[in-house]
């Protein structure tokens, strides 16, 4: 039998995965060494009693309906009695070492050399697999999850869902907050976290825990933060103090393939049923795609100093994102939007079908019918439609156009001076500050004109 084709090594089963690999750790450990081919022998038939508990712990008959988990064991139990002659008679050099725990190859245990594959620490350390065999894995996750009517959700961490301090950072109006503190003990009633362990205070996002709740009854969702691995799985007790929306999908920094850079290629979902909520575009650049841009959640003024902001943070005005208007509200929707245009409303075949084609399309609705004509927005020399707000524009469904003309709706300028500007009131045309286009971009709807209104620029 192998591990590769017998254990529960998918998305939706890491934990038993991990907890798999430490059953058969300790029975290999335990054997004695006289004989090196004896000791082999021996691992290879104890993984095979111990994969079968295995599967069979996994199936709970007092379960209404099969788990993942469970239909996948069954899978894999299906397998390996078709497999199991084959095995027998397979050497070492037949196999094709789909994967390796430490240096040892998963399928028949030889200790390989080579440092390939995809490592996947966070399911289980020293965890690596070859790229054929992350195919078949994510085919069949991908099928188990289609049946249960979910996609995946990846989710970014700071500035995403919470925000983070150190309390040496704190300035002294938020000195408050430190006896506002929720208690660690029964963290699932808090949003404000002193970890003083870490020397850090944390704020939950307004809306977080019914935006997981429901989101996870419509996905599996991952958390993928560039922090460290201590500080992500602190976070996910805070989100997820009982294991039920993240079990281990927890990615790290530490996890990842490339420097300052996150990627898919760690997490065990087809790109084309994978979501991303991030408040960082840079961070995605192979899966721009896939990716709903999250408006930053600056509580602390630390934060704010970050990312240059020189105002007074959420925290220093005692205030706080609305709880039931605020942008995690908003983003469910459209979660919910795109999960409900994928599963009912597409013609393909299901297995074809791509989240990413329903996400540009969704997009493409909210500034419908606007014809856009900017001034003074874009440096001098600089091409206009090589422009990140143009291009925004443009993937919001708008129509950019050079040159005025009658159709034009929207005259996007920072300075109401300007002839193009002029040329917007005189004909009554809105007159909007670019920020009307990058405030549709994070809300996913039109703006009321009027809140965007362009001041004329005063003449030194």
């Amino acid at each position: 039998m192998s591990l590769v084709t017998d254990s529960p090594v998918h998305s939706s089963s890491s934990d038993d995965f991990a907890a798999f690999l430490d059953a058969s750790l300790d029975s290999a450990s335990s054997e004695e060494a006289e004989d090196p081919n004896q000791v082999e022998t021996q691992r290879v038939k104890r993984r095979k009693v111990d994969n079968m508990e295995n599967i069979e712990e996994l199936q709970d008959p007092t379960s209404l309906a099969p788990s993942l988990e469970q239909t996948a064991a069954k899978s894999w139990e299906r397998q390996h009695q078709t497999n199991l002659s084959e095995e027998a008679s397979m050497t070492k050099d037949a196999c094709t070492h789909p994967g390796s725990f430490g240096e040892m190859c998963i399928l028949c245990g030889q200790r390989l050399d080579a440092d390939s594959g995809v490592t996947f620490g966070y399911i289980h350390k020293g965890l690596r697999l070859e790229n054929d065999e992350i195919v078949r894995l994510r085919n069949t996750d991908m099928k188990n999850l289609l049946r249960h009517k979910k996609l995946y959700l990846v989710l970014d961490l700071d500035h995403t869902l919470l925000n983070s301090t150190q309390l040496i950072h704190m300035s002294p109006q938020e000195e408050y907050l430190k006896s506002q503190t929720d208690s660690l003990q029964d963290v699932s009633k808090g949003s404000l976290f002193m970890l003083s362990f870490m020397h850090m205070m944390t704020k939950l996002r307004p809306f977080v825990r019914a935006f997981l709740k429901e989101a996870s009854e419509l996905f599996e969702m991952y958390i993928y933060t560039m922090g460290d691995r201590a500080y992500a799985l602190e976070m996910a007790k805070l989100l997820d103090p009982q294991r039920e929306y993240f079990s281990s999908r927890v990615i790290s920094r530490d996890d990842g393939t490339h420097r300052h850079q996150k990627g898919l290629d760690v997490v065990l979902g087809q790109e084309s049923a994978v979501l991303i909520l991030d408040d960082t575009e840079n961070a995605w650049t192979k899966h721009k795609d896939n990716l709903i841009l999250m408006e930053r959640y600056h509580f602390f003024a630390s934060s704010c100093h970050q990312f240059g902001f020189n105002c007074k943070s959420l925290s220093e005005l005692k205030n706080d994102e609305s709880e039931t208007d605020g942008a995690l509200v908003t983003i469910l929707k459209v979660l919910k939007r795109v999960h409900g245009m994928f599963f009912d409303e597409l013609e393909e075949n299901l297995v074809d079908r791509d989240v990413r084609q329903v996400l540009k399309t969704i997009r493409k609705e909210v500034l419908k019918g606007c014809k856009l004509v900017f001034s003074r927005v874009f440096p001098t020399g600089f091409q206009a439609d090589n422009h990140l707000l143009w291009k925004m524009a443009e993937g919001l469904g708008a129509t950019c156009l050079k040159e005025l003309d009658p159709s034009v709706t929207h005259v996007v300028s920072t300075d109401a001076g300007t002839e193009k500007s002029r040329w917007a009131v005189k004909h009554k045309k809105f007159l909007v500050h670019p920020q009307w286009i990058e405030a549709a971009n994070y809300l996913w709807q039109k703006q009321p004109e009027e809140n965007f209104i362009v001041n004329q620029t005063k003449n030194p």
